[in-house]
């Protein structure tokens, strides 16, 4: 449960939330210490269904306590694995008398100006903070973190993540690109009478590497076929939690990657069989 002191105008306006059914409960309401909530949209489906507006004006216990939801909050989504529609907002004074008593306050949130003062917010905080605690940036008994701080880690862990996959996808396209030109020079090594007699009948150097590289692209397209249609199987299935989604440019992508392996890895083996000498085809057992 989130708890909000006299300003609740300001502690959503801080939260950028919004109520989006019913109303915020007032300052009146904070001084009278009455058991009023808001709810997010997670609390709301969980305990009236779908149409998340009816809980405005219900009754819900919290603790054995009695608090009446006023107002529904605006759909957040998820930040990683923590829902934030799961969650309940109340006047500080209520939650005090009614859950959590009189104790040490664990958090504070503070919202700059505009992104640019960000920074000088938080030497502002730490000032006020390092003034009232009797303590320096040495022995600080406390901690203040923003929320571009956190959205720069999460960047760069995105990246790392990214850069790691990219790398297991080259090798794995690596591998396959290999699979291909090894299975293309076995053909190769198995019709070499079938391209000496091609050859002396007048078929050019051009026309034995079309034949092949067309038949390295199949194979590639056919493999990345099987690819996507496993991918999108296992698109439907929810994994570790994580429900994937597959973006419609992915299968195209796919394809002209299938598609270059195979004309990149069968340029070899092309080569390789059109400038095989009739003669020596022809001879070949």
């Amino acid at each position: 449960m989130n708890t909000a002191s006299r300003d609740d105008t300001g502690y959503l306006a801080i939260d950028n939330t919004r109520v989006v059914e019913g109303r915020n409960f007032t300052d009146d309401e904070y001084l009278d210490h009455a058991a009023v909530a808001l709810v997010g949209q997670t609390v709301a489906e969980d305990l009236v269904g779908s149409d998340t507006s009816e809980i405005v004006g219900r009754t819900i216990a919290l603790n054995g306590v009695e608090f009446e939801v006023v107002g529904l909050l605006e759909e957040k989504g998820s930040t990683g694995p923590q829902d934030q529609d799961d969650r309940v907002i109340a006047p500080a004074t209520a939650v005090q008398d009614a859950l959590s008593g009189y104790g040490a306050i664990d958090s504070i949130s503070v919202k700059a100006t505009s992104p640019d003062t960000v920074d000088a917010a938080q030497s502002q905080v730490e000032a006020i903070l390092d003034t009232r605690h009797g303590v320096t940036a040495a022995d600080r008994d406390y901690s203040v973190s923003s929320a571009s701080s956190i959205l720069s880690a999460a960047t760069s862990s995105n990246q790392t993540f990214t850069v790691l996959l990219g790398a297991v996808a080259a090798i794995s396209l690596l591998v396959g690109g290999i699979g291909v030109m090894n299975i293309m020079l076995v053909t190769v090594t198995e019709r070499t009478r079938e391209i000496g007699i091609r050859k002396a009948i007048g078929a050019g150097k051009a026309d034995i590497v079309g034949q092949f590289l067309v038949e390295a692209i199949l194979l590639s397209l056919f493999g990345g076929i099987v690819g996507v249609v496993v991918g999108l199987v296992g698109s439907q299935f929810t994994i570790v939690g994580v429900e994937p989604v597959v973006a419609p440019y992915s299968v195209f992508l796919a394809f002209g990657v299938a598609l270059l392996i195979g004309l990149f890895f069968g340029l070899y083996p092309a080569n390789r069989a059109a400038s095989l000498r009739p003669i020596d085809a022809l001879r070949y057992e």
